[in-house]
């Protein structure tokens, strides 16, 4: 900071981060702003009254430091809010992001087709473990493991699976989604839900510096995007039950070939939901079942689905 912020009112202290965040090209920095505030030990800046004590005023200048180096405010606040629960978050691990509470919407409402009341589930690529977390949290009979391979993503995904549901644990597997599929038994689970790395080397190298501070073996997938998708929809499909949904998320221009891959698979019941910007975000594929078995009910269909 140029200026010291001690002995200023909240309100013009918050204007001055933001100032320094916005000549930083921070984006949102009113928003960063409040929120760097309330971390340093305040309160809600429009409430509080009285001057910044020092003690407050130099934490205050250190995350605004920090912020302004383009540190993800998540990795910053250390901890941060999918659907209605926190998770830990930090260096090496993907930042939770609200486009990835659809694609956990869009699994439980997988769920509820099939009818299971306890059905197995795998959250791969889990990161955090948010999506398996979320699919616990809305769906208890579920029996759900988390797979992660990264040793750093591990840390956090073994804190938030023992704490970040009280009682309500899910399992955590260290394992490579792309070499040890078999490791579990054919026909073992009813559900597979991911939000695997998609980006394309041209996107990686033109991240943004927020995001080229998160863990590049959680972002790349290869030179057009679609490694993972590639493993997820060929050697994987066997691990699902006939009837069994995989539920992708996916990067905003990819629907078209993910449901191609699908296609390719023969899998069925291949579709696409938006995200709540309107962008594609989910892809929905079923293995088919037994030949003249019935299927379990189609999930229903999204208000913001376009599948024409």
């Amino acid at each position: 900071m140029t200026e010291p912020l001690a002995g200023l009112t909240p309100q013009a202290a918050v204007r001055r981060v933001r100032t320094r965040l916005e000549q930083a090209g921070v984006p949102d920095a009113d928003y960063d702003a409040r929120e760097l505030y309330r971390l340093a030990g305040g309160g809600d800046p429009r409430l509080d009254r009285a001057p910044l004590p020092p003690d407050t005023a130099r934490r205050l200048e250190e995350l605004t430091r920090r912020r302004a180096g383009r540190e993800p405010l998540q990795y910053i606040a250390g901890r941060w809010d999918f659907l209605d629960f926190t998770l830990a978050v930090g260096p090496g691990v993907l930042c939770p992001r609200p486009d990835t509470e659809v694609v956990c919407e869009a699994a439980l409402d997988c769920l509820r087709a099939l009818g299971r009341p306890d059905p197995v589930v795998l959250d791969l690529c889990a990161g955090t473990g948010c999506l398996g977390l979320g699919v616990r949290r809305f769906w208890p009979g579920a029996r759900v493991t988390c797979v992660e391979n990264s040793p750093q993503a591990l840390g956090y995904l073994r804190r938030n699976a023992a704490s970040a549901l009280p009682g309500a644990r899910v399992g955590v597997a260290e394992a490579d989604v792309l070499a040890d599929w078999g490791r579990w038994a054919p026909g073992s689970v009813d559900l597979i839900v991911s939000n695997p790395p998609y980006l394309t080397d041209g996107e990686m190298a033109d991240l943004q510096p927020e995001t080229a501070r998160e863990p590049a073996c959680a972002l790349a997938g290869g030179p057009d995007g679609l490694r993972f998708y590639r493993c997820l929809t060929g050697p994987w499909q066997a691990v699902l039950r006939p009837g069994g949904w995989l539920v992708l998320e996916i990067g905003f221009a990819q629907r078209q070939a993910v449901l191609a891959l699908g296609a390719r698979g023969g899998w069925q019941g291949g579709s696409c939901r938006q995200d709540y910007g309107g962008n594609d975000r989910v892809i929905l594929l079923q293995r088919p079942g037994p030949e003249g078995a019935k299927q379990s009910q189609k999930p229903d269909e999204d208000p913001r689905n376009d599948n024409k």
